[in-house]
């Protein structure tokens, strides 16, 4: 049985009762009650944001092109990564006229990306065929998040990054609240699957914490040179928003921007210790909702 039928009654419970659903939805996935009337986990708050913080700028925002605008109005136009090309029809993308190695994203996606290292070697039929069947995809209901799917999906193709240093490409999450940073979450590639580092602001890492995937307290993560200028993008990506991950690459010492996340793992990842959980909670008012006007305005 697909997880979109395993969860139909649940799409169908969020169009009655939001709030019930997320409840129970919060209850299957970790185990735990959600508190609404007195949310005090950083876990409990992302639901609060999911039902209350209709922040214009999100669907915006999350989508992997119109991203770039926002980005753009932020005075941070140089990080973004070089855009090949970008349209809603796959069977026109330019092979033929692209770079041997690319990235092929669908804009509505968290995980809809091809990554070419070789082109000779890429299936270009089976590609169209995939980004078609990833474009006719919908996020569902029950998990709350209202702001995706609102912007035309679209299939965007950038400039392949890799460090050449260390031969890999490092996720540097920053987690701000309220404008600011306040930990860094860093996604080390593995071949046996992602592992995840949380750090402080100063890139000290946090060594009893786990935030679903297991940490990687051997590898040699490499502290940006750039940090605090990362840290200031971060700020100045943040300041529209209650609460946002920033994600920021850095490839051969140049920052490069990822993507604006709201709510990661749709408020339902397992933070481990309980009171890192209630720490990251601490940061987040629900007191400040702060509509803001759309940057189309």
């Amino acid at each position: 049985m697909t997880k979109n039928r395993l969860l139909a009654p649940m799409n169908v419970l969020y169009k009655i009762s939001p709030k019930l659903e997320l409840k129970l939805m919060y209850k299957i996935r970790t185990g735990c009650t959600l508190n609404l009337d007195h949310p005090v986990k950083y876990t409990e708050k992302i639901q609060w944001i999911k039902l209350y913080g209709r922040n214009e700028l999100m669907p915006l925002c999350c989508d992997k092109y119109s991203v770039r605008a926002y980005v753009s109005s932020c005075g941070c136009g140089e990080l973004l990564n070089e855009l090949l090309w970008e349209g809603y029809n796959p069977g026109d993308i330019p092979f033929d006229a692209l770079p041997d190695a690319f990235v092929i994203k669908v804009s509505h996606g968290s995980s809809f990306n091809i990554i070419c290292e070789d082109k000779e070697k890429l299936n270009r039929n089976k590609t169209v065929a995939t980004l078609n069947k990833w474009l006719k995809t919908k996020f569902l209901p029950c998990y709350g998040e209202w702001f995706y799917g609102i912007e035309k999906p679209r299939v965007v193709v950038e400039k392949y990054l890799i460090d050449q240093q260390t031969n890999a490409l490092f996720v540097y999450g920053f987690y701000c609240f309220h404008g600011e940073p306040k930990i860094i979450g860093v996604k080390v590639p593995k071949n046996n699957g992602a592992l995840f580092n949380v750090y402080d602001v100063n890139f000290n890492i946090f060594r009893d914490v786990t935030m679903s995937y297991k940490n990687d307290l051997e590898s040699d993560i490499p502290k940006p040179k750039h940090l605090p200028e990362m840290l200031d993008y971060a700020r100045r990506l943040s300041k529209c928003f209650i609460h946002v991950r920033v994600d920021l690459y850095y490839v051969d010492e140049k920052i490069i921007f990822g993507e604006l996340t709201f709510t990661q793992s749709a408020g339902f990842s397992k933070i481990l210790p309980h009171s890192f959980n209630v720490k990251m909670g601490s940061w987040l008012s629900t007191k400040d909702i702060g509509g803001v006007k759309t940057i189309r305005e």
